[in-house]
């Protein structure tokens, strides 16, 4: 294990740097932060480099090919983006998933707040989606807040950035009917049946889904509000949504 003191330490800046989307484009890295994240990440082999603040902080079971780094509180800090490091981060590979036909999948259009994209990608794996997709404008999957807010979740299914418009084109080749969240000229989500297989739209927490995109949809689905909130979270729309159409 390499023992690394300053904060200004090559390793030290270079780790930083994949708090930024340009790094982590370049290197098809990513940086997580606490046990339960790294945990996730060394379950699927994500893990390149391990960093703790003493030995006792290290996980059971390391593959021995894993560079280890013990640091300094003040090297750790100045790493890590969180108020109240977990001791314990880890520089990963972006996941790699088998290819297969995929037949319940989350779209999203320009979704913005990384909290709400974290949600949003919680939600598919919790309810058992085969991919997310992320469309134009949509917020990096892997910045710090996103990681934090799915909860692992990264590493369970696919997160892919495509062309909504040409994921929708493949989804009606393929007979999966295509939902957008909207509430112009949509109809309450109960009056859809779930039915199998799907897609479902969720758009731009100010705006919603781009109305060239909402057009190409099979039905647009609204959920009632029955107090005097104008709408939901994003994330919450989406959980109900999904939910619902999962069966």
């Amino acid at each position: 294990m390499k023992y690394i003191e300053s904060a200004k330490n090559i390793h030290i800046k270079q780790w930083k740097k994949l708090h930024t989307k340009k790094e982590r484009t370049k290197t098809g890295l990513f940086l997580v932060e606490g046990i339960h994240l790294v945990e996730e990440a060394l379950n699927t082999r994500a893990v390149k480099e391990l960093m703790v603040t003493s030995p006792d902080k290290l996980p059971s079971h390391i593959d021995p090919d894993i560079e280890l780094y013990e640091l300094s509180e003040e090297a750790f800090s100045a790493m890590t983006e969180t108020e109240t490091p977990q001791h314990i981060a880890a520089v990963c590979t972006v996941p790699v998933f088998e290819e297969k036909k995929y037949e319940r999948l989350l779209l999203l259009d320009a979704v913005q707040d990384p909290g709400n994209l974290g949600t949003l990608i919680r939600t598919a794996d919790a309810a058992g989606l085969d991919a997310v997709i992320l469309g134009d404008g949509t917020v990096d999957a892997y910045n710090g807040k996103t990681l934090r807010s799915a909860q692992g979740s990264h590493f369970h299914l696919p997160i892919l950035k495509q062309s909504l418009q040409q994921t929708i084109a493949a989804c009606k080749e393929q007979g999966i009917p295509v939902y957008g969240s909207a509430l112009n000229n949509a109809k309450a989500y109960k009056s859809v049946t779930a039915e199998g297989p799907f897609a479902l739209i969720v758009g731009n927490e100010g705006g919603g889904i781009n109305p060239e995109i909402l057009q190409m949809t099979d039905h647009n689905l609204y959920v009632p509000m029955y107090g005097q909130a104008e709408s939901l979270n994003v994330a919450v729309a989406a959980a109900v949504l999904v939910y619902h159409l999962r069966g």
